[in-house]
């Protein structure tokens, strides 16, 4: 029989992987949120942003350095010598505030960032 710590650690572990495949959505198929850009993506050339969208899509090398909660919600990567960051934020469904439970889909809006480095 399973203590209640074991449980509350396996109910996490679940949440943190439902997270990450939700991620793992809108990053490279992107479905189930929305993906927003910082005025210095947005100024880019259209050839340049479809190459970082494509680059933020194309990344499997999370690790305990950059996903150390293991939900695949924000990295930093060079692409064509730009430094640029993605970060994904959970809201509820108003966009006021933070969802809930990240997990659901239902009750959470995922908007994924892009923004160059230095402007975070």
């Amino acid at each position: 029989m399973h203590t209640k710590i074991e449980q509350i650690k396996n109910n996490k572990g679940q949440s943190q992987n439902a997270v990450a495949v939700l991620n793992d959505k809108l990053r490279t198929q992107h479905i189930g949120g929305r993906i927003m850009m910082t005025r210095g993506i947005s100024s880019l050339d259209k050839a340049r942003i479809h190459s970082i969208i494509h680059a933020i899509a194309s990344f499997t090398d999370f690790n305990s350095n950059n996903d150390p909660y293991g939900e695949h919600d924000c990295a930093i990567l060079e692409v064509e010598g730009i430094s640029i960051m993605w970060k994904i934020d959970y809201y509820d469904e108003t966009l006021d505030g933070h969802s809930p439970d990240a997990s659901n889909p239902n009750i959470t809006v995922r908007i994924m960032t892009v923004m160059l480095a230095e402007e975070y």
